[in-house]
């Protein structure tokens, strides 16, 4: 997803931002008196009674299924699993064609106008690529499947053999999907890859898979030439042409033993030699998606047709009102499995899919050049989905600049908040009605319009959402997020939380595809039998449970399981706990858990999530050896953060690294992480004894984060090795 820059959403996305500006400018101290007022006023003048207390809803039940015992819920609307969106759409290919003459006419497919490329130069001497960009150019349903036709055709006709896999190595765009559907109408199995895959993870991907055609960006031409050596099977190169850059036609013609076509030639040579579709079947091998691997090399996972058109008919059953006016946001990985899942649903419901990057995302990314819109701006989608590292940031932002702002403009902001906060946990004492409507007017309209100001529903997957930035989203953005639970073993559909559900800390109970059960793991004192919530290994079962790992049978036969009634079973290795509505919540994951030399076990992740709530922490490692008695942590401070405390701390520094090697700044930032521990309740094994602050972020490309941010542990034990022994000095 870009460097760590582009690929998050930092706080200087938001330097524009100010929700007490509009505010003051039309209202003055007016204003703040009327909202004083109301904040005091309205909790006397509503009823308790008015308000009423809601029975709590019944969102998941018990059900009896086959496998290891253990305790399993349901879909509670649905008796019966959710295979298909309607009964003809069994493929995705069927789903693909059927959906596109239904919406023939209506917007399917929009890319930004690339207007100017410019290039700024910083400082230190380095570039920055700054872009102009227009409004929104949009293909229809009808036309987008007319060149998925044509695309198809081409590549018949370029020589593909159809027995063979392609791949895509390309960011997120329009065209990304196009090949997608292609491939599917010709039954090709498609290989996905990461754009930021690291050299040897590539070479490894594309020569397991034994890979014949390859489509990629021309930028990915000369990372592709230099490691051609090594790649064993591919016959054809497809380029997708880039706006504004040079003339690309110098690429096409032949690359050592490849022949390299233009995505234009292609699509020309098809539309001029049409081929008759070859369709897949429902327990086809749609794709082979390598996942971003937290450890070790990535793993090939195989999902089938049937798993992706169950995990799109189901999602599609969560999202209200989902249809023809709705307008998505694409600009995660397509690579990633969230966000292929999160486009199936969009192409089933008949919406608008609008195309744009992390790096240009609003009117202060790093890549737009001053003075231009960003996408969000610009498509004012009102669907999104995003990872928690995403979100994360974004509260970051705009809590760094309402604090900035201080004084009036904080306490307007502080109560606005705090009302709304009441109403969303279910406080009658909180802001309803006209009240609400007055502080998304007065407060939290500006913080909208960075997403354009129209979002009405949020999708977010990838790694547990803290409760604080959940609440953000639900109050600032006025939308509520449906907190996702899945991995591409399950082709990202297990559980998803209701859009009617104001509950924190928790995924929602099973999709209407599957089942969840709660395996007793003794080892960790997690019993299926527990009271009152039953708690165990997740064990996933059912429609969207993936056909296994590619070349893997013994990895794959460890961890899926079919029972004797025909259902297939994924152990996740993640610790769930059932809510008494049927709501699943990630509490522990097995791998995470060290048994130090003293007998406690300590939960990595768990004491990871709760420390990177300090304000000083960027990204967190921590890190226990089973012959010590504690535990320590390598940290990427958060720079901005620890530079205005140096600052005010009058410490002097050449270099960010320099400052991080200070003693007093390495105390600052452990007294924060004693701060946050004490408050989320750590025991005194669980808060790192030492700890490292390491200078340069950890990204995708470094490989040390997943695409989805996830840290690598193992890679980053491997690197930091000699840091971590000394800390144990």
């Amino acid at each position: 997803m870009g460097d760590s820059e582009g690929t998050v959403l930092n706080s200087r996305m938001l330097e524009r931002l100010g929700p007490g500006d509009v505010f003051y400018k039309n209202y003055g101290e007016f204003g703040m008196v009327v909202a004083v007022i109301i904040a005091i006023l309205v909790p006397v003048l509503l009823s308790a009674v008015l308000m009423g207390k809601k029975k709590e809803k019944q969102r998941g039940v018990p059900v009896e299924v086959g496998g290891e015992t253990g305790y399993t819920i349901r879909n509670a609307r649905f008796a019966q699993l959710v295979d298909v969106p309607w009964k003809e759409a069994t493929t995705m290919a069927a789903l693909f064609e059927q959906s596109c003459k239904k919406h023939s006419t209506d917007r399917f497919l929009g890319t930004r106008k690339l207007i100017s490329r410019d290039f700024v130069t910083a400082s230190d001497g380095r570039k920055f690529e700054k872009l102009h960009l227009g409004d929104y150019e949009w293909q229809t349903y009808g036309e987008v499947f007319n060149r998925a036709c044509n695309f198809a055709s081409g590549l018949i006709k370029i020589g593909h053999n159809v027995d063979t896999r392609a791949t895509i190595f390309s960011e997120t765009r329009a065209e990304w999907l196009i090949v997608c559907q292609g491939f599917f109408r010709q039954s090709i199995t498609i290989v996905t890859l990461y754009a930021s895959l690291g050299e040897d993870a590539l070479i490894h991907s594309l020569n397991e898979t034994q890979v014949s055609t390859l489509i990629c960006d021309s930028k990915q031409l000369k990372k592709l030439a230099a490691i051609s050596s090594s790649l064993e099977t591919i016959k054809n190169v497809i380029y997708i042409e880039d706006e504004g850059t040079t003339d690309d036609s110098s690429f096409s013609g032949s690359m050592g033993s490849w022949t390299v076509f233009s995505f234009s030639q292609v699509e020309k040579l098809g539309k001029e030699n049409p081929v008759t579709a070859s369709l897949p079947s429902k327990n086809g091998i749609a794709v082979v998606m390598y996942t971003s691997g937290s450890t070790g090399l990535p793993k090939g996972v195989m999902i089938t047709h049937g798993n992706m058109v169950a995990t799109a008919a189901s999602v599609k059953t969560v999202i209200p009102k989902l249809g023809s006016n709705d307008v998505y946001l694409a600009y995660l990985p397509l690579a990633h499995v969230l966000e292929l899942a999160a486009e199936s649903v969009m192409l089933c419901a008949g919406c608008a899919i609008g195309y744009g990057s992390a790096f240009t995302l609003t009117d202060t990314s790093n890549k737009i050049k001053k003075g231009t819109q960003g996408d969000a701006s610009v498509l004012k989608p009102t669907l999104m989905a995003a990872v928690p590292a995403i979100i994360d940031r974004v509260r970051e932002g705009v809590l760094k600049k309402v604090e900035g702002k201080g004084g009036l403009a904080k306490r307007l902001f502080d109560i606005g908040y705090n009302r709304r906060l009441a109403a969303v946990e279910g406080s009658w004492l909180g802001a309803w009605g006209v009240e609400k409507l007055f502080w998304d007017i007065i407060v939290f309209k500006k913080i909208r319009d960075v997403l354009g100001g129209h979002l009405r529903f949020m999708l977010c997957g990838g790694a547990p959402l803290s409760g604080d930035s959940q609440r953000f989203i639900n109050i600032c953005m006025g939308a509520p997020i449906g907190q996702g639970y899945g991995l591409t073993e399950t082709c990202a559909g297990a559980a998803f939380s209701e859009w009617d559900d104001t509950s924190v800390g928790r995924v929602g109970p099973p999709l209407p595809c599957c089942y969840i059960k709660l395996v007793s793991w003794e080892e960790g004192g997690y019993m299926s039998s527990d009271k009152p919530m039953p708690r165990g290994e997740v064990v996933i079962g059912g429609l969207t449970v993936t056909a296994g790992y590619f070349n893997h049978p013994e990895k794959t036969n460890e961890v899926y399981k079919v029972d004797e009634r025909g259902i297939r079973w994924f152990y996740t290795g993640d610790i769930g706990q059932f809510h008494p509505d049927g709501c699943l919540e990630i509490i522990d994951r097995r791998k995470d858990i060290v048994k130090l030399q003293h007998g406690e076990y300590i939960s990595l992740g768990k004491v990871e999530a709760a420390l990177a709530s300090s304000n000083y922490v960027d990204s967190i490692m921590v890190y226990a050896d089973p012959l010590q008695h504690y535990c320590v942590a390598l940290i990427v401070p958060a720079r901005e953060v620890l530079e205005n405390w140096a600052r005010e701390a009058d410490i002097k520094y050449e270099k960010f690294p320099e400052l991080c090697e200070r003693a007093k700044t390495v105390c600052e930032v452990q007294q924060s992480l004693s701060k946050v521990a004490k408050s989320a309740k750590l025991n005194k094994f669980e808060i790192p004894a030492k700890i490292k602050l390491l200078a340069d972020p950890w990204t995708p490309e470094s490989g040390l984060v997943t695409a989805a941010l996830k840290i690598k542990r193992e890679q980053l034990k491997a690197k930091f090795k000699d840091e971590l022994q000394k800390l144990y000095q």
